[in-house]
């Protein structure tokens, strides 16, 4: 279910190749208005986001003085992406154009100031010369704040023109005024919280533990196998280790003051995906909810016996309303009891411990990444802002409920869907 969390489908779930070759093509960002970096950050979630689209490689974030811009321009942020598609060129084009108008920008002047800058660099080694399009970029080749992020990532790409790599066209232009910027620290709003997080070695869980670190949070993960550092291995289909891992963390660590009720059982991808409908479900109702139920009661009792606590649970955003097939009618059952489970601990907890659910929808992990056409098609179709969630964006909406910000906000499941409602 972590994979991927609306699936509920009749047959079992493999990746499907696709119809067309992917190619490799390269785009530019820039920004030199606003929070270029949190701009920059956007823009490449976005662009991860994008049914169709793979995002393979990021290069690090530079400061670069304005070229050929109009007076008083600030200084530019820059990167650049590398990308896997089956789009053609033309419609690159367009959705990096449909990019920049969502994140504000105007194009008045030649160069003049903006949120955000998306360029089509390359396209594996299509050469095309129309009024609409020029690849590669005519201008690539002399901006060093083009080249210098470019090969990083991509030093052997070939320009299919000059036939020279980009490694070798970076090194034939000055590169003095272009600085690599570190990430500014995010605003520490879980300092001094103590965080466990189930399954949280990859996947949502891994962005959810990941998020609350660069928040300032001490973090505890867990996994099935035994790790280094602030780690807690458990089989969470066994009630007695559910309640060995509580007493551990708790003996261990002192106290809890987040917990993230993430792991899952994975019954559609591997030899699971061949279970019986039976045990497929006994898996589920094991780990997605009894050991859910364990551990957030037994470390819920000791926060609300301390005085404070958070407690997050992990629903599906169709649980409500259903979904066709043998893992709807699974998921629907065991999310749906983890969601109503979640609305009376909330109850039983208050109003020392909050306790809310997270209820996914489409979200990119591994899976999404190369899964077909099909299956693109219907993230675009069911989720009105037409794009995938990202691992990331569970991670943020857990971060602010486990934060003071989010002290008003208790029994309730708050779904990260991309606003898909099914009546």
């Amino acid at each position: 279910m972590r994979a991927l969390v609306r699936i509920g489908l009749t047959r079992p779930l493999t990746p499907v190749g696709r119809p067309n070759p992917m190619t490799t093509a390269y785009v530019a960002l820039g920004s030199n208005l606003g929070d270029r970096w949190a701009t920059l950050s956007a823009a490449v979630r976005r662009l991860r986001a994008e049914p169709g689209v793979r995002v393979t490689a990021v290069s690090a974030f530079h400061e670069t003085a304005p070229v050929d811009c109009p007076p008083g321009s600030g200084e530019f942020l820059n990167a650049a992406a590398a990308i896997e598609t089956d789009r053609p060129p033309e419609d690159v084009l367009e959705l990096l154009f449909r990019i920049e108008r969502q994140f504000g920008r105007v194009r008045s002047e030649p160069n003049s100031p903006r949120t955000l800058d998306l360029d089509l660099i390359l396209y594996g080694d299509r050469v095309i010369g129309t009024p609409a399009l020029t690849l590669p970029h005519p201008r690539m080749h002399l901006r060093a704040f083009v080249l210098v992020p470019l090969a990083e990532i991509a030093a052997g790409a070939v320009h299919p023109v000059l036939g020279k790599t980009v490694g070798e066209l970076a090194a034939a232009v000055a590169a003095d005024d272009i600085r690599p910027v570190p990430r500014p620290p995010l605003p520490q709003t879980l300092t001094g919280l103590r965080a466990l997080v189930t399954g949280s070695t990859s996947g949502i869980g891994l962005s959810i533990a990941n998020e609350f670190r660069a928040r300032g949070a001490d973090v505890v993960t867990h996994g099935r196998r035994p790790g280094s550092g602030h780690h807690v291995a458990a089989d969470l289909r066994d009630p007695a280790a559910c309640d060995r891992l509580a007493d551990e963390v708790w003996s261990r660590f002192g106290s809890i003051d987040v917990l993230v009720c993430n792991a899952g059982a994975d019954t559609l991808t591997g030899d699971a995906a061949k279970w019986s409908f039976d045990e497929k479900l006994d898996a589920l109702l094991a780990v997605d909810l009894r050991a859910t139920m364990r551990l957030s009661r037994g470390l819920g009792g000791r926060m609300k016996a301390r005085g404070r606590g958070c407690v997050l649970t992990v629903g599906w955003d169709q649980a409500e309303t259903g979904m066709e097939g043998d893992s709807g009618q699974l998921f629907a059952a065991v999310k749906g009891a983890v969601t109503c489970f979640t609305r009376s601990l909330a109850l039983s907890l208050a109003p020392e411990v909050r306790v809310n659910c997270l209820a996914p929808g489409w979200i990119r992990t591994a899976w999404g990444e190369t899964a077909s056409h099909v299956w693109q098609d219907r993230v675009r179709s069911e989720t009105p802002l037409g794009v995938w969630g990202l691992a990331e964006d569970v991670a943020a909406a857990a971060a602010w409920l486990a934060s003071p910000a989010a002290a008003f906000v208790t029994g309730q499941t708050v779904r990260v869907n991309g606003g898909a409602i099914n009546a």
